[in-house]
């Protein structure tokens, strides 16, 4: 008996995006197929368990022999194995190089070393991520970091090129980069309140205004290092502090333009020297290592916490600090305005960001 047949022969790589989820997720072979048999796959597609099993077997092979060139993603679009269209290629690596913000809340700021992937055990048990993942993640973030750490330019667009990541995603990048290379200090108590997202936009500003790119953007190390020149000029800032004269009458400046718009004003006026000394002490002290490590636990210590405990909103922050950095300006022996617009320039923004719940 003669059987007609329509055949269909293609060579386009089929990858299933949810598949693949799955093995980026760590899941096993077997705990992939429980998961698309719960989502209804089998009826939906009108297949046994067996042509499941052996789908999802099938995909993870692709998926582990196209991981290699993941590692350096221009290779996926020059290589001839895998026929896959541009927009799915672009899919693959963003979704590779994606990470869980609980994850990189756990290590954002620690080396990436050995010695950080051997506690992955721990971090994979406290945020419920499989160990895969997390070492998949850990190893994305140090592989970043060890090519832009040898490039000169701008650091966001390095990590756009050499990865092809959306610009969001290599924003992220971008800050993971800059936390680890400076070791900033974000698994204290006190900062345990704060998401990745609120760190990643300080590192925006910090790359932006205080590097040595924000001045050149071709030296060496740019986007990663503190502009070594500007920490020094913030010594400068001291004598908003110790001259009394200039302490009193930045005070009141300030005071005279926030008599009446607040509620918590006296609170703001009682407290100025101290919020002022916090401040300009931060500054001063940019040059140590360690004070630099220390810089968002005691942007929180010295000036978040104590404007929470007096009930500041987040519009009576913005009110204070606007005219505490514009009426220096107007100080009569203070000549290093440009230092200081650079300097709060960035602590406003970061305030901004980190004073919430």
């Amino acid at each position: 008996m003669a059987v007609e047949l329509d055949v269909f022969v293609g060579n386009t790589t089929i990858m299933d995006e949810e598949v693949y989820q799955l093995w980026l997720d760590g899941y096993t072979v077997n705990d992939a197929v429980k998961v698309r048999m719960e989502g209804g796959v089998m009826e939906e597609c009108e297949a046994s368990a067996d042509v499941l099993l052996s789908d999802t077997m099938d995909q993870y092979r692709t998926f582990q022999m196209c991981e290699r060139l993941l590692y350096i993603p221009a290779k996926l679009g020059n290589q001839l194995l895998f026929q896959i269209p541009p927009h799915r290629q672009a899919m693959l690596i963003d979704r590779y190089y994606a990470f869980d913000d609980v994850f990189i809340r756990e290590v954002l700021g620690k080396k990436l070393s050995k010695g950080t992937k051997k506690d992955l055990d721990d971090v994979s048990a406290k945020t419920g991520i499989t160990l895969k993942s997390c070492r998949r993640q850990f190893d994305n973030f140090k592989r970043v970091f060890k090519v832009v750490e040898e490039l000169k330019g701008p650091l966001v667009e390095n990590i756009r090129q050499h990865f092809l990541l959306s610009d969001k995603l290599a924003r992220d990048y971008a800050a993971i980069v800059f936390f680890a290379n400076n070791r900033f200090e974000t698994g204290k108590r006190k900062l345990q309140y704060l998401t990745f997202q609120d760190f990643a936009f300080c590192a925006g500003q910090l790359i932006n205004n205080w590097t040595v790119g924000a001045v050149d953007n071709m030296v060496e190390d740019m986007d990663v290092d503190l502009d070594k020149e500007f920490l020094q000029e913030l010594k400068e800032l001291k004598i908003l502090i110790t001259d009394k004269d200039l302490l009193d009458q930045h005070k009141s400046l300030v005071c005279t333009a926030l008599r009446g718009k607040t509620k918590v004003f006296n609170e703001m006026e009682a407290n100025f020297k101290n919020l002022s000394r916090g401040l300009v002490n931060i500054a001063v002290k940019l040059t140590n290592t360690k004070d630099v490590r220390d810089f968002f636990i005691d942007l929180v210590e010295k000036f978040i916490e104590p404007c929470r405990s007096d009930r500041w909103t987040a519009a009576d922050m913005r009110l204070y600090l606007t005219h505490y950095s514009n009426s220096a300006h107007i100080l009569d022996t203070f000549k290093h305005q440009v230092v200081w617009d650079r300097y709060m320039g960035v602590v406003k923004s970061c305030i901004f960001k980190l004073y919430h719940d």
